[in-house]
Formats: structure tokens, sequence, C-alpha cells
């Protein structure tokens, strides 16, 4: 808690530091008391514990603006039951300044690009993968960076660059608290090494005939890293290490009918890899998104997808993939589908989301339940499936079925 005090008062100082004299301020503070339990239904994790996620939560948030200026911090200090050390981070800080067709934002900060639901084509900022998985809320799938966001409002398109001078991975699931595949699991010595530069991305988009249109561009690394070991004849060391990336995407998004069609696409240029035959870093590849939105009725919505993954220079990745591990298909089909339906004058919250690999049957459905007690408080019961081959993206995760609760008091 001391922690957060500190930015707290750090903020309140930059922000008084940049406010000119004088000028109208609004300064407000809230936040909430969390508690998430996650167990497991099919067996312990591998360190023997029966809970993914057991913890208490809080956050305190300043927002405060003034002029052309705002300054947010939101902190968090959590105590784990499952022995991990100290939870306490911050999720977001930065300061924002606005123009008249300019504006500027740095410091942490959570970044959404594209417009998959839980598909991720031009999205390439950093994701808490353990956090979906054991059944955190939401929002903590996505992970600040810390970054400075550059706006431009010429007229013509609006112009959205983001440098991060550190680069900031996803999060993986915890080995000690997923079953998870593992080619080589008798080597234990493995090391991480993680890139000594930053990554920058650009967003150009406007209204076209009435949709949103975008274009995305990335330079950078791998968000997940990938494995290589030091001999495949007799390993003793993995070392795992996030290979470069160049992204060139675009997207589309507009009524159609009676509900909102999404158009998403991306190649992924392996930069580190063109060729394809170092198997130990992913092929470029093209990742092609269709979604669909509707609401048949009041207070009920669908929202289902179409996603595919096509790797390139294929031949050569399969002819260097040693003997013994899984190959990755050439086109990967998934099919998504998420429903939501508001009951007791929009108090009680029940949604099924599911996505499947047609390609090689695996799956991953999450059903959940949410009520609001009051105005500030919150409880929400929900469970995580998963199913398919022993190596695929979800078929590892088979013995990780959970169930989770979530209770949130905000203030």
């Amino acid at each position: 808690m001391p922690g957060i005090i500190r930015s707290i008062a750090v903020g309140l100082f930059a922000f008084a530091a940049l406010t000119p004299p004088g000028t109208s301020a609004e300064v407000t503070l809230s936040g909430f008391l969390q508690q998430n339990t996650a167990f497991n239904t099919v067996t312990e994790n591998p360190d023997g514990r029966h809970y993914k996620w057991l913890e208490e939560r809080a956050q305190l948030k300043l927002d405060a603006t003034g002029g052309a200026w705002r300054v947010l911090l939101k902190g968090e200090v959590a105590y784990d039951h499952l022995g991990r050390q100290d939870e306490s981070e911050l999720r977001e800080g930065y300061v924002d300044y606005a123009a008249r067709n300019w504006d500027l934002r740095a410091g942490r900060q959570v970044i959404t690009w594209g417009l998959g639901d839980l598909v991720f084509v031009n999205d390439v900022f950093p994701k808490d993968h353990e956090a979906l998985f054991a059944g955190r809320p939401l929002e903590y799938l996505k992970r600040g960076v810390d970054a400075v966001k550059l706006g431009v409002y010429p007229g013509l398109a609006s112009f959205e660059l983001v440098v991060a001078p550190t680069f900031r991975e996803s999060r993986t699931p915890d080995p000690n608290r997923f079953w998870l595949f593992d080619p080589l699991p008798a080597v234990t010595n493995r090391t991480t090494v993680k890139p000594e530069q930053g990554d920058a991305g650009l967003r150009v988009y406007r209204d076209i005939a009435g949709y949103d249109a975008a274009m995305y561009l990335y330079r950078g690394f791998h968000r997940t890293p990938s494995m290589r070991p030091d001999s495949m004849l007799a390993p003793t060391k993995i070392t795992y290490f996030y290979p470069k990336l160049f992204i060139y995407g675009a997207s589309l998004s507009g009524r159609a009918g009676g509900g909102v069609l999404n158009l998403e696409a991306a190649f992924y240029d392996s930069r580190q890899d063109r060729s394809g035959s170092d198997f130990t870093v992913p092929n470029s590849q093209t990742r092609v998104l269709v979604g669909y939105q509707i609401q048949p009725v009041e207070d009920l919505s669908l929202n289902f997808q179409y996603y595919a993954e096509r790797l390139h220079a294929y031949d050569s990745y399969r002819g260097a993939l040693p003997a013994g591990f899984p190959a990755e298909k050439r086109v990967n089909h998934y099919f998504t589908a998420r429903a939501t339906q508001l009951l007791q004058h929009q108090t009680l919250r029940l949604s099924v989301y599911a996505s499947y690999n047609a390609s090689n049957g695996d799956y991953f459905v999450t059903p959940e339940l949410r009520y609001s007690f009051t105005d500030h408080l919150w409880g929400a019961m929900g469970a995580n499936f998963f199913g398919g081959k022993p190596w695929g993206q979800f078929g590892q995760l088979s013995q990780n079925d959970n169930v989770y609760l979530q209770l949130r008091h905000e203030f």
C-alpha cells in the first residue's frame, strides 16, 4: 500500500506542476476491494495445490484533470495465498496533454487495436493469458505498456504512433499452476533472454463511406517466447527468446444488415527467419478475421467470428522440424461465438464464449453469471473448459478446467 500512496502523491504533485495557475481542476479518487478464487475440477496443479487463483486485491485510482492536462494512476496491492511474492503493481500511470488537433500520452497505458473478441490480429500489445485461463476479471487480460502515444488529427485521416523504449512480454500460464505441453521435460536448465530494445507501432484510421477503416504497422517482437535447445541430440539447456517481428495489417468495421460486420487481416513477417528453416522461430503467416455482431432482441447480443492462420514457407518448416515434435498445420481455422443476455433490469448478466479450432479439434469454453447486488457491489461465477490435442493451444490445458468466483466492492 505505501507504494500506491507514493504513486498518488507523485501524480498529484505532477498534476499541480503541470496545470497553469487559476485553471479549474477536478481530482477524483476511487477504487475497489476484490476477492478472486479459482479451483480445479479435474486434478491438482503440478505444484500439488488445488487452486489456480486465490487472492484478495485492492485498487486505488487517481484521476485528475485541469485544462489541457490529465493525470491518471491505477495502483494495486494483492495478497496471494498460493505463495507468490509481492503482487503490487502499477496497472496504469500516465500524463495526457490535449491540443486542438493532436494529443500526447506518456507513461504506462493499456492500448487496444483491432476488432477481435479474444482473437488478436492487429492487437500487438501484451496480454496476460494466465489471467484469462485462471478466471480473473476480463480487464486483467490486457497488460499496460510503458510508452509514449502521439495522436495527430489533420483531417485527411487520424494517426496514432506508439513508441515503447522497453519491450514488455505477454504473461503465459505459470507451469507450477498449469499443466502445459513440454517437448523436452527432462531439461531443467532454462533461461530467458528478453529484447534489449523497445518496439513501435502506427495506426492510421478514418471513416470511409460510413465504415471505420484502419491500417496498422508494427516493428518489434513476438510477445510470447520461443524455445531453443542447445542441442537436439542431447539437450542440456533451453533458452527462451522473443523473435523479431514486423506486422502489416488493416481492418474495416461498419453496419451490415441488422448488425455490425468486422473484417481484419494482417501479415506477420518473421524477420528472424523469413526462409522458415529455423523451427524454433514462428514462421511468417497471414491472419484473417471475419466477425458479425447482432442484437436480435433487447438485452441479447450475439457475436460470431471466423478466424484463419496460414503459415508461409511451410515445406521449409516441416523439413527443419525435429523428429518427435508435433507439427503445426499449414492452415488453422477457428470459429468463435459469444452470447450475452441481460436480465432483471440489467443487474443479471449471463454470458458464454466458445472457441473451436476446426483443424485440430482444440476448444475453449467459458460461461459466466454476474449479478450486481448494488451499484457498488457485484459478484460473478464462471468456469473455463479446455480440450483438444495434447500439444494444441487449448488441448494442452485439458487438465486445467476450473471454476472461479469473483466478488468486488467499488468505492
